[in-house]
């Protein structure tokens, strides 16, 4: 198996950093090629989700302040409107009496 830093298909960068030219659909020199970019892949999603983790830890406050906002607004609209259903529940028993 050939290692990626002797790939043609491999180059460095400026950084030490790989950059790949190679594509598992098109032109891959060998099959563990495939499980190469397997792992690039996850690796990817595993720091994507770390990122959206920590963005969702840094807006968790402000989640909790709005729900208590809409829960207490909630609330407020249903006290308000409780005396339109206290008084149809009125008419009511007064139409079947």
């Amino acid at each position: 198996m050939i290692q990626c830093k002797d790939c043609e298909l491999c180059e460095m960068g400026t950084d030490n950093r790989r950059l790949f030219k190679c594509d598992p659909f098109i032109n891959i020199k060998e099959p563990e090629c495939i499980q190469k970019w397997q792992l690039i892949r996850l690796d990817m999603l595993l720091v994507t989700y770390r990122g959206m983790q920590q963005w969702q830890e840094k807006i968790a406050p402000l989640q909790d302040k709005i729900f208590k906002y809409m829960e207490r607004e909630m609330g407020e609209i249903d006290e308000s409107e409780k005396w339109k259903v206290d008084e149809e529940g009125e008419n009511e028993d007064n139409k079947l009496v």
